[in-house]
Parts: structure tokens; C-alpha cells; sequence
């Protein structure tokens, strides 16, 4: 009995795998080769240029990584710097007015006198 059920799950898909060759067309998968095929070299060309330009971005960051690091620390002392002068000048403004109470222009004087454009206002 075992060998006949072989033969017969054996012929069974023997005649289901030619069904499904006559619903495949052999030019169609020729075809699909090829143009897999083609995808898969253009891929692999993108991956090698993409590679190439990491390698290089790579280089460049090295390159440029310590003067950006210099250039922060520097606008970083730069800005404790300009802090404490205003510190300073707003602390001797508020002396001098306590002082002399007309020696500075209140606001609506100064923007009176100041007929400067505005840079910090889009226009």
C-alpha cells in the first residue's frame, strides 16, 4: 500500500508542477531574470557610491570636527564675555540715573532720536 500512495502523491504532483509550467511562459521569466538582474546591478552601484561618499564625508568631518570644536569654545567665551560687559553697563546706566535723573532719554525720547531702520523686523 506505501507504494502505491508513493506513485500515486509522486504522479499527483508530477501533474501539478506541468500545470503550473503551462501557466508560466518561459520568455516571461527570461525576461523577469533579466531585468532583476538589472535592478540588482544598478543597486549595487548605488551602494557602492553611496559608500564611496560616507567614506568621504567621513574624511571631511575628521577634517573639519576641530575647528567647529575651537570655533564653539571660542563664541562660547566670547558670549560669557559680552554677558558680563552688559552686566557691567547696565549696572553703571542704572548708577547714573539714580545719580543725575536726566543725564539718559526715556524711551519715548530715544525713539524719538533714533530714526534707524530696524534690522531685526522683517520687512
Amino acid at each position: 500500500m506505501e507504494e502505491t500512495e508513493k506513485e500515486c502523491i509522486k504522479s499527483a504532483s508530477d501533474e501539478i508542477s506541468s500545470e503550473f509550467k503551462t501557466l508560466i511562459n518561459a520568455k516571461d521569466l527570461d525576461s523577469l531574470k533579466q531585468l532583476q538582474n538589472l535592478i540588482l546591478g544598478r543597486l549595487q552601484d548605488s551602494n557602492a557610491v553611496l559608500s564611496h561618499f560616507n567614506e568621504y564625508s567621513e574624511h571631511c568631518y575628521a577634517e573639519v570636527s576641530t575647528d567647529f570644536s575651537r570655533n564653539t569654545r571660542l563664541l562660547k567665551s566670547m558670549k560669557s564675555d559680552l554677558d558680563y560687559i552688559f552686566l557691567k553697563l547696565r549696572n553703571m546706566k542704572a548708577k547714573i540715573i539714580s545719580t543725575y535723573p536726566d543725564a539718559l532719554p526715556d524711551n519715548t525720547t530715544i525713539q524719538a532720536l533714533d530714526q534707524r531702520p530696524d534690522l531685526e523686523m522683517p520687512q
